[in-house]
């Protein structure tokens, strides 16, 4: 009896340390970061002609893999911000995000090829459809990552002034 009680203890502690060890052991993301802010301008069958500014940031604990995991928003001209997610898989991304507020929820999901074009920014070309009572629209988009903001070191410049000797009386 002692020796069945034993045995069990021991496979049920090892298949513990083995399923802890197996949730721990998580893949690190491997593939490129498209973090930045990009500005678009696109095509809309209902709106026409428009520009907005959509930013990805790469969530570094979801993505794992290939598989990159961003926090997506776009800003309108007006100030709208439609917040969303996507998900990379080498380059090609799937976007989705929320377009009306309130009970009912509307989505814009796309499907974007994004390409390197220089050695520090990226583009992508999305294809869209937003659902809607009317049967949604489409449109199409080209985003270009704006170049980072170079932030300038400023010197103070130090004007050595003359020694005042306080005059003696």
């Amino acid at each position: 009896m002692k020796k069945s009680v034993l045995f069990t203890l021991i496979f049920v502690g090892i298949n513990i340390i083995l399923f802890v060890s197996g949730v721990e052991a998580r893949e690190q993301y491997v593939g490129p970061n498209f973090s930045g802010v990009y500005s678009c301008k696109g095509t809309n069958n209902k709106v026409g002609e428009y520009e907005v500014v959509s930013t990805l940031k790469l969530n570094r604990i979801s993505s794992h893999g290939s598989f990159g995991i961003y926090d997506f928003n776009t800003e309108t001209e007006n100030a709208l911000v439609y917040k969303g997610q996507a998900i990379a898989n080498g380059y090609k991304i799937a976007l989705t995000f929320n377009i009306s507020g309130g009970s009912n929820a509307d989505f814009s999901t796309g499907i974007a090829d994004i390409q390197k074009i220089s050695s520090t920014r990226w583009a992508y070309s999305n294809h869209y459809y937003e659902p809607d009572e009317n049967g949604g629209d489409y449109g199409s988009e080209y985003c270009v990552m704006q170049k980072p903001v170079k932030m300038t070191k400023l010197t103070k410049k130090i004007k050595k002034l003359p020694l005042i000797v306080p005059a003696q009386s």
